[in-house]
């Protein structure tokens, strides 16, 4: 993870190669300007966390097309986790559309458990809304200090 903040416009692009309804440049900047949201970037793709106490959220995960399949997704989750973890995270939550096998099949890899679902959560065009899955990641406590 880098310390400089992320270009909101270059992760808004990203975000647009990903999504169906992507994030704007100035959604993303607000969210950055938020106190315990961290962004993970690669050339590929990105991650955005937010630490609120010993609980994290994934807020959104992007990875361009070509680059799906290569780990680039399962890496961003991985460290995002590691990261959480650092800060005292006990919990990663996410939400996942219930028809986005690649995704849902990508977080149980890593070892997300469905918890809940949030019925008609995400707006489809030209289609009924479809349902989330409430993922959830119990991280390992961090070492002790000392």
């Amino acid at each position: 993870m880098s310390a400089v903040r992320p270009d909101p416009a270059v992760l808004a692009a990203l975000h647009a190669t990903a999504f169906d309804a992507p994030w704007t440049a100035e959604a993303l900047a607000d969210l950055l300007d938020q106190s315990g949201v961290l962004a993970l970037t690669r050339p590929d793709g990105f991650i955005l966390i937010r630490i609120v106490a010993d609980e994290a959220e994934v807020l959104t995960l992007a990875v361009k097309p070509g680059a799906r399949g290569r780990g680039v997704g399962r890496g961003l989750t991985l460290e995002a986790a590691a990261v959480a973890a650092a800060h005292g995270v006990a919990r990663l939550f996410l939400e996942v559309a219930e028809d986005n096998a690649p995704a849902r099949a990508l977080y149980g890899r890593v070892g997300f458990a469905a918890v809940g679902r949030r019925p008609r959560y995400y707006a489809r065009r030209a289609a009924l809304p479809v349902d989330a899955l409430l993922l959830s990641l119990n991280l390992p406590a961090p070492l002790p200090i000392g």
